[in-house]
């Protein structure tokens, strides 16, 4: 199957929004997961006087993450899906949280501007046309200093790996999202997963980027060797 990019992929995410949160809430850790992830940028204290990125938030359960561990940040979440971003935007936030759609490729034409403390980037990368462009207007994003978190299915090359995420896959997503009429979607999330990088070619993409002191950290549970997260840092003096 082809993989679905820019407009179809946000036209498939609006018609799955109905759905999405339900879906999502019966995999094992992932609200867990993307908190942990968020913890993971390392940033003290509460957010006070922060500024962050949520790129690509979906219908905002990675905006939740980030206002869980740093509930006094201010956060601008953004998503190139109208109807997961309604969703998001509906639900009860508390003030310093702002919403806007726009692709994450096209942020300045909305008005997002850095710099960012940090950015937090979950399940976006493999779904981008030019990841490495993305990546280096993230970076461009953040101040000095500033710490980039992605959250995200890379493989981590083992046959073992990708027979797991296929028979979940194959075995219990689509079949579920199929009778929703979602299934071009799922098929995409399978396949999206198999042709992007491993955790290893990622985390050269990172450094690549100009990003620096890159870490790559597994996620536990059935998603050990399927998903992780990588933090890394803009090159610079911290504040």
């Amino acid at each position: 199957m082809t993989l679905l990019r820019d407009e179809t992929l946000a036209a498939a995410f609006d018609h799955a929004c109905r759905s999405y949160d339900a879906l999502v809430a019966v995999n094992p850790g992932y609200h867990a997961h993307l908190r942990r992830s968020a913890r993971r940028l390392g940033l003290r204290g509460d957010g006070a006087g922060l500024r962050l990125l949520d790129a690509g938030c979906g219908t905002g359960a990675s905006t939740a993450a980030l206002r869980s561990v740093l509930p006094a940040a201010r956060i601008t979440a953004v998503d190139a899906s109208a109807g997961m971003l309604r969703r998001a935007a509906a639900k009860p936030w508390a003030n310093g949280v702002t919403f806007v759609h726009a692709p994450v490729e096209r942020l300045a034409e909305a008005g997002v501007r850095g710099p960012f403390d940090a950015v937090f980037a979950a399940y976006l990368l493999r779904n981008v046309r030019d990841p490495d462009a993305v990546l280096a207007a993230l970076r461009q994003l953040l101040r000095p200093g500033g710490r980039l978190g992605v959250h995200e299915y890379t493989l981590r090359g083992r046959r073992a790996d990708r027979a797991v995420w296929t028979l979940v896959c194959r075995g219990i997503v689509q079949p579920v999202a199929g009778v929703l009429g979602d299934g071009a979607l799922y098929r995409h999330l399978w396949r999206s997963v198999v042709d992007f990088d491993t955790a290893g070619r990622f985390a050269d993409r990172l450094r690549a980027a100009g990003f620096d002191r890159v870490r790559t950290l597994p996620l536990p549970g059935w998603q050990t060797g399927i998903a992780h997260t990588f933090v890394a840092r803009r090159p610079g003096t911290a504040r």
